[in-house]
């Protein structure tokens, strides 16, 4: 099921996308006389039981049901899946084709850091470069939704804890990041993580080990890599990180980058500037597109 939060005739809602078609399940719940969650982050939180619950509504409506609850996806702003997730957890080089083109070390284990969630900025909306950054970067990325609660979770449990993907764009400062050497600074800034334009439930991407990842800069394609690059699987990153700290309904875990930032690119490195449009596009998912606008001083 591809589900996505927006905003239309219904108000703010979430919807379970239909071909071309948006249907609201909890005023469809309504309609039969049954019951879900008003917001998408509890919706996540009921794991199997919320997508059976949404899955027997969408086969049992009858047409007037359906009709009552729909919307097309024109009547509807599309707004970032989840709006304050407890934890945006970021993977650093995670992409064999990103190490080399670098020249760094395959880590050991997982190098992770954290956006905070008022990064987070949903389909077609701006990202803001600051005044004072002069190397805007991109970072195309699969995201993983995370669906309870986990800590110490095997890798042969950790799809479990799984509730669906995502798209995230992990956008970087790079000056500040570098000057830094820590990356907090430069992966923080307000509007730095965009996502969406939907969840894809892992029950329709059962298998993350191939997926093509593409981003685009004004049509020009940057990246363009599959998940098999990746050195640490999507169990893996479950389980590793669930070591460390405890994972909670509706966290999100964007599982690196490959080949082809800006930073890296020979043999002149590519900024992002105002006006710029970025386009992400990994296959199941979808496309996660944002413009970049500089912040006036």
């Amino acid at each position: 099921m591809k589900l996505i939060r927006c905003c239309g005739k219904k108000g703010e809602c979430y919807d379970a996308l239909l071909d071309e078609k948006a249907v609201c399940l909890p005023c469809l719940a309504k309609q039969v006389g049954k019951t879900l969650p008003e917001r998408l982050e509890d919706f996540i939180s009921l794991g199997e039981k919320g997508l059976k619950i949404a899955e027997e509504l969408l086969k049992e409506a009858d047409e007037h049901e359906l009709k009552s609850a729909t919307s097309t996806l024109r009547e509807e702003a599309i707004m970032a899946p989840i709006a304050f997730p407890p934890k945006i957890i970021c993977l650093g080089l995670n992409y064999r084709d990103h190490i080399n083109e670098q020249k760094a070390s395959t880590p050991d284990e997982p190098i992770i850091f954290l956006k905070p969630h008022t990064a987070i900025i949903g389909p077609n909306e701006n990202i803001i470069k600051p005044h004072f950054v002069k190397q805007l970067d991109y970072e195309g990325e699969l995201a993983i939704v995370i669906e309870r609660k986990a800590k110490n979770i095997a890798i042969t449990e950790a799809e479990s804890a799984i509730f669906g993907y995502t798209i995230l764009n992990d956008v970087s400062a790079r000056d500040l990041q570098f000057k830094d050497k820590q990356w907090t600074r430069g992966k923080s800034c307000d509007t730095f993580a965009p996502t969406g334009p939907c969840i894809v439930t892992a029950d329709e991407i059962r298998d993350t080990s191939n997926l093509r990842i593409r981003t685009w800069v004004n049509d020009e394609l940057r990246q363009d890599s599959t998940t098999r690059n990746m050195v640490f699987g999507v169990n893996e990153i479950v389980h590793q990180i669930s070591r460390i700290m405890t994972l909670e309904p509706c966290d999100l875990i964007a599982t690196g980058t490959p080949k082809g930032v800006g930073f890296a690119l020979k043999p002149v490195p590519k900024f992002l500037q105002d006006g710029d449009v970025v386009r992400i596009e990994i296959e199941g998912i979808g496309i996660l597109e944002n413009t970049v606008i500089e912040e006036k001083q």
